[in-house]
């Protein structure tokens, strides 16, 4: 496949990133995007980027005869009818995470896409960070020999809106969820058990939507490695994000990107900048990284740097995670379908 043609469904945030970086791409044409709000502000940023179809309606799109694969950066709770129709369609798939806020529908959207033979990628954009690939490559490399603990911290640097909060799907699913994929990427093993607590700590509209903001989960890894994950909704100092992996012949760990590398020491103190302050501009060399690895996927048949049984995975982590949270105890993976089914029916 070459002169790639491609179609974007939601243009918010998310959906205007990949477009700007699949614009820069000399294999891909965008032909359309597609959104629900789609009014004179968007016709006018559609216009300056020569694409020449912006509808509301993201079936246009979907059944349209040209388009080889779809964005979809629409809302979570359109992903999985989404990914269906696209599969039926014969259009290849790249979805922005979480593929859903239910493991069953998301294994049902992975199936979809399984059966109509179409590439379906994930979008966990840190797997692409320069920082952490580079721990994944010395774990790999067998660079600090058997991982025995492996060390996350994710924090925001400000909470989200109550509109954003109450439609999330919670810490677990919304923020932590790259955490969880992270932990395995890094690990190189499966997550088996899951124990997390969680508190509300930043603001009180947490609460009210029955959400948490302050979390600590702490994993098991078939390997016989342990994990811990804590998350913030707020870090008033910037965007938090650092791992390190602990082995048997020693340690692997990235800090935080900063906008320079100076520090000033007087006899007042020690001063450096803060980090770089939100995710935008910690990974956008990763979201343009991923869209790439997609396309060679598509174009040179390269493998999917992330599948939708990442997805899952991921997905059933964070499901164990909130189980484990209300229940106040440890969740094993593999008991976790029976424990959703008695949640629903409870």
């Amino acid at each position: 496949m070459s002169n790639l043609k491609i179609g974007i469904i939601g243009a918010g945030r998310i959906g205007k990133i990949h477009a700007d970086n699949l614009l820069r791409h000399p294999e891909v044409e965008v032909v359309g995007v597609s959104d629900l709000f789609a009014g004179p502000e968007l016709e006018a940023w559609a216009a300056a980027r020569g694409i020449g179809l912006l509808t509301k309606d993201a079936n246009e799109l979907i059944q349209h005869p040209e388009i080889d694969a779809l964005f979809i950066c629409s809302s979570t709770d359109t992903h999985v009818p989404l990914i269906k129709q696209a599969a039926k369609a014969g259009k290849h798939i790249f979805c922005e995470k979480p593929v859903s806020l239910s493991v069953a529908e998301t294994a049902e959207a992975i199936e979809a896409a399984a059966q109509a033979g179409v590439k379906l990628q994930i979008g966990f954009n840190r797997r692409f960070d320069h920082n952490f690939k580079r721990v994944r490559e010395h774990v790999e490399a067998g660079t600090i020999g058997d991982v025995h603990i492996v060390k996350i911290t994710s924090r925001d640097p400000n909470p989200p809106s109550k509109d954003y909060i109450q439609v999330s799907g919670g810490l677990f699913i919304d923020m932590a969820i790259h955490d969880f994929d992270m932990a395995r990427f890094v690990a190189g093993s499966e997550v088996t058990e899951v124990f997390a607590q969680g508190s509300v700590l930043v603001d009180p509209a947490f609460a009210a939507c029955g959400d948490i903001d302050t979390a600590i989960v702490t994993l098991k890894f078939a390997n016989g490695a342990l994990g811990v994950i804590d998350n913030s909704r707020q870090a008033v100092y910037g965007y938090d994000q650092r791992v390190e992996v602990f082995g048997s012949r020693g340690s692997v760990a990235i800090a935080n990107d900063y906008p320079n590398s100076a520090v000033v020491s007087t006899a007042a103190g020690i001063v450096s900048d803060k980090p770089l302050h939100f995710f935008l501009e910690r990974y956008m060399g990763a979201y343009a990284d991923e869209s790439r690895q997609f396309i060679d996927c598509l174009v040179r048949g390269t493998a999917l740097p992330v599948t939708g049984e990442d997805g899952l995975q991921a997905e059933r982590i964070a499901a164990a995670a909130k189980l484990s949270c209300k229940l106040n105890r440890s969740v094993k993976l593999e008991e976790l379908d029976e424990l959703l089914l008695q949640s629903a029916q409870g």
